[in-house]
């Protein structure tokens, strides 16, 4: 007997997956909603995750900002270009 699972708008992708790698399905499916969660971050979102990141990595303000700035544009879906200001505006409003 099949068993039956939830149906999933991902399962041809998890599926996929599956045959491609060494992943069990509920691995695979995990993977699939974490990639999509990545790729549904804002930029201001990302701008304040990276600016927390690097901030606890040792990095100074001025750094940070220029290198948020080098890495936008490399996004999945780039985002406009923002300025120094408008990225410290993102993390401190």
């Amino acid at each position: 007997m099949l068993e039956r699972r939830p149906s999933s708008p991902y399962d041809d992708l998890i599926d996929h997956l599956i045959r491609s790698t060494a992943l069990p399905r509920g691995e695979a499916a995990r993977v699939v909603l974490d990639v999509l969660a990545y790729f549904d971050e804002t930029a201001e979102d990302f701008v304040r995750r990276r600016h927390r990141e690097l901030r606890s990595g040792g990095l100074v303000n001025a750094e940070i900002f220029e290198r948020i700035a080098a890495e936008l544009p490399h996004r999945a879906v780039a985002p406009p270009e923002l300025s120094l200001r408008q990225l410290r505006r993102i993390v401190y409003g």
